[in-house]
């Protein structure tokens, strides 16, 4: 049987989005749960980087900045949303991520209904 990537930490980090979700409810803007979320996880012992910048190079030249919403222990991309559901431009977004910042699991976190979802997208 295959090991999930992080697999203890993804777990912490999702039953800390569902006592995030049970204590404010379902459907308030993103910004609000991401902020909870960081509070959630500090009070776990987690490290927390919220809106982390990664400076993006092109053969050399500065491109611009990468800012994913929050990395958690140095080792998991967090990126909450309140959609109808996760399309191909959020996974492609994480998948960009992954390859900018090195890291291999990022965790897309739907706030959007009463009962939380999420999906692991791996490098």
């Amino acid at each position: 049987m295959e090991t999930l990537i992080h697999e203890k930490l993804s777990g912490v980090i999702i039953g800390a989005a569902m006592a995030v979700l049970n204590e404010l409810k379902p459907g308030l803007d993103e910004k609000l749960y991401e902020n909870a979320l960081v509070i959630e996880l500090l009070q776990r012992g987690h490290s927390v980087n919220q809106q982390k910048v990664f400076k993006v190079k092109y053969k050399g030249h500065g491109i611009g900045s990468l800012i994913p919403d929050l990395i958690i222990d140095d080792l998991v991309i967090v990126d909450s949303k309140v959609v109808s559901a996760f399309n191909e431009t959020h996974l492609a977004q994480m998948t960009g991520y992954l390859a900018l910042t090195g890291l291999r699991l990022a965790l897309l976190l739907n706030f959007k209904y009463a009962t939380l979802k999420w999906k692991r997208v791996v490098k």
